[in-house]
């Protein structure tokens, strides 16, 4: 650790905004900066980023919070990275000029060749070496129509003139002025090229993309220095040290470092990680396995589940139908009722994720009768969530034949009262919440910190983490089963919906 040095600074780019937070030697935030930036749609499906505008808006608030707070490059011991996952970035490696926008994780525009790969049979190949389905959401497809469509990239890329990155590859490319060409497990496991059994870039995979390796970055450890920060950028000459995606590195902030250990981050969507060990489990219920980081020279994995509906439900209920004026309203208006009354909301709004993945199921409710109010709509928007994401964990129990230590939770909705005191119950486990809610940035900032000695041993970080509150079950397990067999009721009638109505 450098001398004087008492702080770590944790980049987190994330799809929206670029924000950089600042952490002391006990976890706790001295200082942060955001700066949201511009999406593009140029055409329906397409969603896409300037990648130099990534960088300057990164730039802009790590330079703002350091102003803000009076820190100077020598009070710096690290730099930690999160991001974007997935999102693709080319660019010329002379000149640093990307040769077309960063294409980000939603864009959908080559869904059709996807779908192409699973006609042709080869899903369970992609499935059994990258743990993840057949999907435009990873970066192989992007950087395969990025190299067919943009004049002269395929002759430069045989050259080995491109260089391919995702979010964090591209910051660190441009923070260490271009000296570094490298990412992390975590990230490059969200590419589709990588084989996480052998952790390398896999050729077979790399052929079927018309990939050269050439463009690839190294592969480096989730916490170790990389390199450092170039002169003329703020700041300066701080090694950077520590590199997880997004979701990754929420896990480890909330440090859940043991088999059976999860996360939920509670957002527009739900997004579940549980670690699952030194090995990948092969999920049979359409969850994706994925590195979760490497640390030490060990690699631990990691299970995912998305919902896609989570927060955004109640944003619905706000401004699609003005049963609230703010989302916060939610908790007081459901916990007036006793129940829901046998109402139950099936949050289908962009069809349903994991473990079901029917994108022609549609948002529904049940159960109205002329006593239903819009409390009862309310409270069974917010069971909704716990719901689904009791889908998810049930699913990562059948895979891994590991039962749930506990729940950890972060994100905007993790807040509500009512939805971590139903999930609780729905989960029959303790749902821990932090104080310091940023875990994602904490995570970076961890792995930073830990590859240049501010913390010595994973156990210190352990006693870093401060719990806020702990939700543990009160209503029976009869109540809960009677509400999750109504639950699962209502989903059966959403699936397919838009399939059989045209039928």
């Amino acid at each position: 650790m450098k001398k004087n040095a008492s702080y770590v600074m944790a980049v987190d780019q994330g799809t929206t905004s670029s924000r950089a937070v600042v952490y002391d030697v006990k976890g706790r935030v001295v200082g942060m900066s955001q700066k949201e930036f511009t999406q593009r749609f140029p055409k329906p499906g397409w969603v896409e980023h300037k990648p130099e505008e990534i960088w300057s808006s990164q730039a802009s608030v790590m330079a703002e919070v350091m102003a803000s707070k009076s820190i100077k490059a020598q009070h710096l011991s690290a730099i930690g990275i999160t991001n974007q996952r997935e999102t693709t970035v080319v660019w010329e490696r002379k000149t640093g000029k990307p040769i077309y926008n960063a294409i980000v994780w939603q864009d959908r525009r080559t869904a059709q060749f996807m779908d192409q790969l699973k006609a042709d049979g080869l899903g369970p190949m992609l499935f059994e070496k990258t743990g993840l389905v057949p999907d435009a959401y990873f970066s192989a497809s992007k950087i395969k129509w990025i190299l067919d469509n943009v004049g002269g990239a395929k002759a430069k890329a045989e050259k080995g003139l491109l260089a391919f990155g995702t979010v964090d590859t591209w910051l660190i490319w441009k923070l260490s002025g271009g000296e570094i060409h490298a990412t992390d497990p975590s990230n490059a496991s969200r590419t589709m090229l990588y084989n996480i059994h052998t952790c390398q870039w896999d050729n077979e995979l790399l052929n079927l993309f018309g990939i050269h390796p050439s463009m690839l970055p190294e592969v480096k450890s989730s916490s170790e220095i990389y390199g450092y920060v170039s002169k003329g950028i703020a700041p300066a000459n701080v090694p950077i040290a520590g590199v997880a995606g997004d979701q990754q590195a929420s896990l480890f902030g909330q440090r859940c470092n043991q088999p059976g250990m999860a996360k939920t981050t509670y957002g527009t969507g739900c997004f579940l990680m549980m670690h699952t060990g030194s090995s990948p489990v092969a999920s049979s219920n359409q969850l994706l396995s994925t590195v979760a980081w490497k640390v030490g020279g060990k690699v631990s994995y990691a299970l995912e589940g998305s919902v896609f509906v989570g927060g955004a439900a109640i944003q619905w209920l706000r401004d699609g139908l003005g049963l609230l004026n703010k989302s916060g309203q939610s908790e007081k208006m459901a916990s007036r009722l006793k129940s829901s009354e046998g109402v139950y909301f099936v949050p289908a709004l962009t069809g349903l994720g994991a473990p079901y993945w029917d994108a022609d199921a549609r948002g529904a409710i049940f159960g109205l009768t002329r006593s239903t109010t819009k409390a009862h709509i309310v409270r069974a928007a917010l069971e909704s969530i716990a719901f689904q994401v009791k889908d998810v964990v049930d699913a990562m129990a059948r895979d891994t034949g590991e039962s749930l230590k506990e729940m950890r939770v972060d994100g905007g909705a993790a807040e509500n009262n009512f939805l971590m005191q139903f999930q609780s119950d729905v989960l029959r486990t303790n749902i821990l919440r932090p104080k310091n809610a940023e875990t994602t940035s904490l995570g970076a900032a961890f792995l930073a910190g830990l590859a240049v000695g501010v913390w010595q041993s994973e156990e210190e970080l352990d006693k870093l983490v401060k719990i806020k509150s702990v939700f543990k079950p009160l209503h029976s397990p009869e109540e809960i089963e009677a509400s999750l067999q109504g639950w699962q009721k209502a989903v059966s009638r959403s699936l397919h919906w838009v399939e059989t109505s045209n039928k």
